[in-house]
């Protein structure tokens, strides 16, 4: 069941790891048998590397010139921010300033997120001085997005958002489920593919279709987030959001109960520091750590250390041919050569694969294993050219401490990652929202600030009570599945089930718990178990390997 976490620092969730923390939860209605958590684990799995993304690399966004007049320097007089000196011209590109001096830069620039920072006047009056309460999202990826563009819609509030490279090509497989697409309003020029087919091959390379309950109009959306994440972005800004163009270095914390945060930054926006760089600050009511699994705002609130997995993933030139191929299917395999504890895939993109694999337990051998994954499927990859090589931390599980004082975290800078699948895309922005919304209400109209409890109380306790069941089964499901060659060689055969694979997909792309009929679960637990038995007497036992110190390592 889901615990609502009501204590003032709460334990670590989710994984099995951790389970023995979770504080008492009120019964709810049973959630799932064997059968339906194995389906669920089959196209998270499948698609996922929806994970690799997620980890914002550091914080960052189009500019803003002048940042010297829009910024209010740590321990000066709070009131409203000063309008840009006559004649200075806004930050970026060549482009022309809007209404509210935001400049727009040209159709077809190289720049996803095109909305630059201009002279806009920000006024307030919330507070007994006069000026509106500030709030600062730190990281544009998903979650910070989906936060900025909440916070953007209060005009009592003023939301400022920092990036540190908005145009930048973060790691990531990209899939998100369908629900995502009409819950965060997506269009269809965000999505490069539609998958609606899926193969699964076991250590032994047997091969299981996956895709035939699909509906006509259903279907896994392939994105790159360089275009996902400035489609989110953008739409923050036009609500209101300021985007600046910086790298949080360090954040000084209140001491006292209505004190500010002090964010200490490198703007990149200042085009007269010659790409280096200008130290500022700026002081803000609110925070939201939306800035990946290295999160600068988790370290300043002491939010603790996490497990993590490094993912590691080339994208693939290939022929017209072999992209054709491709064009609507994923590919997913298991087996320890590729990795002990994970999956490796391959996954179409817009003219090209992304080809990767992760592990927790042996991260030094990734190399050996994106190896093994490269010849697995050198069939289709014959011939074809690395166009990048990219790498990144991915949290195994929630932070011990995910709000303290007015600080939030969200997405991978919470923790949201889920097991077995690596999931991240739409829980980041799922987080980022639910934060955003719960924070705003608690605000009333920008007329107080909410208290550490208060922001538990609502954004923690929902997101746990949504999403717990579902992190639980996930991490159960990934280490009796993905523990030995023999487990992963029955999860293969398990997926060639129809009523597996409907349990799949429906829950995947629509993130609800789907029921199933209990003769089937119980016709499944019994396959299941003899798979693993018969897989256990004819499969080869797992190589071995040892790597005491760096398995230690915590972010």
């Amino acid at each position: 069941g889901s615990a609502l976490l009501r204590t003032r620092h709460p334990s670590p969730m989710y994984s099995a790891l951790h389970t023995a923390a979770i504080p008492a939860a009120r019964p709810q209605r049973r959630r799932r048998t064997l059968a339906l958590a194995a389906g669920c684990a089959v196209v998270c799995g499948l698609l996922c590397f929806a994970a690799l993304s997620q980890g914002s690399l550091q914080s960052s966004l189009i500019s803003m010139q002048n940042q010297g007049s829009m910024v209010r320097p740590a321990g000066a007089q709070r009131g409203p921010i000063r309008k840009a000196s006559p004649g200075s011209t806004p930050m970026g590109a060549t482009g022309h300033v809007m209404q509210d001096g935001l400049t727009k830069l040209p159709a077809g620039s190289k720049f996803h997120c095109n909305w630059v920072a201009g002279n806009r006047a920000l006024q307030g009056h919330a507070k007994a001085d006069g000026s509106k309460y500030r709030i600062g999202v730190i990281g544009g990826g998903p979650s910070g997005a989906a936060a900025a563009e909440i916070f953007a819609k209060d005009k009592e509030l003023e939301t400022f958002i920092f990036e540190r490279k908005m145009d930048n090509v973060k790691p990531c497989g990209g899939a998100i489920p369908l629900c995502m697409v009409d819950e965060f309003d997506l269009p269809e020029s965000v999505i490069d593919r539609k998958v609606r087919k899926m193969k699964m091959i076991s250590p032994s390379n047997r091969v299981v279709d996956i895709g035939q309950t699909l509906k006509p109009n259903e279907y896994i959306g392939m994105t790159r987030r360089e275009v996902l994440d400035g489609f989110m972005r953008n739409r923050s800004v036009e609500l209101g959001a300021v985007p600046i163009n910086g790298l949080v270095t360090t954040i000084d914390v209140p001491k006292g109960d209505s004190d500010p945060y002090v964010v200490h930054y490198q703007d990149y926006g200042d085009k007269t520091a010659g790409g280096a760089g200008t130290p500022k600050t700026m002081e803000f009511d609110i925070l939201i750590g939306a800035d990946g699994a290295n999160s600068r705002v988790a370290k300043a609130i002491d939010a603790g250390e996490y497990n993590y997995a490094i993912a590691f993933q080339e994208r693939i030139a290939v022929d017209e041919e072999k992209m054709e191929y491709y064009k609507d299917l994923a590919e997913m395999y298991v087996g320890d050569d590729v990795s002990p504890d994970f999956y490796a895939w391959v996954f179409p993109k817009y003219d090209h694969v992304g080809v990767g694999t992760g592990t927790v337990v042996n991260r030094p051998d990734i190399p050996k294993y994106q190896k093994a994954i490269r010849e697995r499927a050198k069939e289709r990859l014959e011939g074809g050219k690395i166009i990048k090589v990219e790498a990144h931390p991915i949290p195994e599980h929630p932070r011990p401490r995910r709000v303290q004082n007015r600080a939030a975290l969200v997405g991978d800078a919470a923790g949201y990652v889920t097991k077995c699948s690596g999931e991240g895309i739409y829980f980041a922005a799922k987080s980022g929202r639910m934060a955003a919304e719960a924070i705003v209400k608690l605000m009333q109209g920008g007329t107080r600030l909410p208290t550490e409890q208060e922001i538990i109380d609502t954004y923690i306790a929902d997101y746990d009570k949504k999403y717990q069941a579902t992190y639980v089964v996930l991490d159960l499901l990934q280490k009796v599945f993905y523990s030995s060659n023999a487990a992963r060689e029955a999860f293969v055969e398990m997926c060639d089930s129809e009523y597996v694979q409907k349990v799949t997909f429906d829950s995947y792309l629509y993130k609800t718990v789907q029921g199933g009929n209990p003769l089937d679960d119980v016709k499944l637990l019994f396959n299941t178990v003899g798979s693993i038995l018969r897989a256990q007497a004819t499969t080869p036992k797992d190589r071995t390997f040892s790597n005491p110190v760096e398995s230690l390592k915590r972010l």
